[in-house]
């Protein structure tokens, strides 16, 4: 089973297939350890105040669908897109080898 994931932006986020590319290889390298129990990755990434430049207006959410699990999902809010990104796969890496050690250790 390959995982999936898909990657949406709002409207003052430039959608091109390099951020695309960038936040699905981010991804593939957090969640490296689990993704054989990931079916899908959904993403969504936001600029919360437009084009302002203030402060940690970037968001980052991503949700994952691990089997037999109802999905998770993290949000991280940075000042650039990248830094959101990358954040957001940090935080989603820590929440699903943490579900991951604990089912494991339901099965002992």
């Amino acid at each position: 089973m390959t995982m999936q994931i898909h990657v949406h932006t709002d409207t003052n986020i430039e959608s091109h297939e390099g951020l695309a590319d960038h936040v699905k290889n981010v991804v593939e390298k957090a969640l490296s350890h689990v993704s054989s129990h990931v079916t899908r990755v959904e993403i969504h990434i936001s600029d919360e105040n437009g084009d302002k430049t203030s402060g940690e207006d970037k968001r980052c959410t991503m949700e994952a669908r691990f089997e037999g699990r109802p999905p998770s999902a993290v949000t991280h809010h940075a000042g650039s897109v990248h830094q959101a990104i990358d954040g957001a796969a940090d935080k989603l890496q820590r929440t699903l080898e943490s579900m991951l050690g604990k089912l494991r250790d339901s099965h002992r």
